[in-house]
């Protein structure tokens, strides 16, 4: 998926160089870029995510996204799912807020997201409260009009809130108010509007399972792995990510925890090959887990 999506964005660059930015095709080439970093997160390969996201930047300059704000600005700051994914808290507290937020009114209400999670997972507890709320004022500000492909920009920072609640109130020690918003995350993030990559660019069960690992639920992490994977047959085919390197992570050490060694040989013999292809160590399913394995 990275590659192929890599050499189509290449091809599209050329129409770009030759005809600019704003017209609709730039869509196409928001679309291989969008799945280039969806696939690259993932694989566990930031640098090939990092690249796809400069890539956006660089497709969508200031004067493209005033064309079409509508369907351009809500790729702007794919950035910030990234560092979140592979945990980079402090890069993201150095991250800019746009000057003009009424255009960027969505990359604006999701720096305040990517910020929460960021200084909950620092333990700013209090900063992130702060932030949460400065969150649910950028929202009020999102028109309505903004999609990401298939899905309103509106839905999309509902998960996002979701989200953000339920690692601010886990850090915070509220550990089943946590555990609740994580799990309103996953119910809002299926619900999304089917979508080719998907509206929410990483799992929510990867949270929920992460830190019910941490929390010592290991049962309940085992059935969100096993459903994240597609292995329990509880979800729809757009909602499974069968052999994503975080979720075998997760599902092997459960195994692993209950003695099931059978299974887990198969699952272990599935994860190594995931892990020769990711970049960086994945201890945990999201950076987001305290007492990584």
């Amino acid at each position: 998926m990275v590659a192929r999506n890599r050499e189509a964005a290449r091809v599209d660059r050329a129409y770009f160089d030759y005809a600019g930015g704003q017209n609709f095709y730039t869509v196409y080439r928001i679309h291989n870029l969008h799945f280039q970093i969806y696939g690259a997160m993932f694989l566990g390969r930031p640098s090939d995510a990092f690249e796809g996201a400069q890539a956006l930047v660089e497709t969508l300059p200031e004067p493209v996204v005033r064309y079409l704000p509508e369907l351009f600005e809500a790729f702007v700051p794919m950035r910030l799912h990234i560092l979140i994914r592979f945990g980079r808290w402090s890069c993201i507290l150095k991250e800019q807020f746009p000057q003009d937020a009424a255009l960027y009114s969505f990359s604006t209400a999701l720096l305040h997201y990517a910020r929460t999670v960021a200084l909950a997972n620092l333990k700013r507890h209090t900063e992130a409260k702060e932030s949460a709320r400065l969150f649910a004022q950028a929202c009020d500000n999102v028109q309505p009009e903004r999609m990401m492909f298939n899905n309103p920009c509106t839905e999309i920072l509902k998960v996002a809130e979701a989200m953000m609640l339920g690692e601010l109130h886990y850090k915070s020690g509220h550990v089943e108010q946590g555990l609740e918003n994580l799990r309103r995350a996953v119910t809002l993030d299926d619900g999304l509007l089917y979508d080719e990559p998907w509206g929410w660019m990483q799992p929510t069960r990867h949270a929920l399972g992460a830190l019910l690992m941490d929390a010592g639920r290991y049962e309940e992490a085992e059935n969100v792995y096993r459903a994240d994977l597609g292995l329990d047959g509880s979800l729809p085919r757009p909602c499974r990510h069968p052999g994503n390197v975080w979720s075998l992570h997760g599902l092997s050490e459960c195994l692993s925890r209950r003695g099931e060694m059978v299974e887990n040989l198969h699952v272990r013999q599935q994860l190594d090959k995931a892990l020769a292809r990711a970049e960086v160590s994945i201890t945990a399913s999201c950076a987001c887990r305290v007492s990584a394995a």
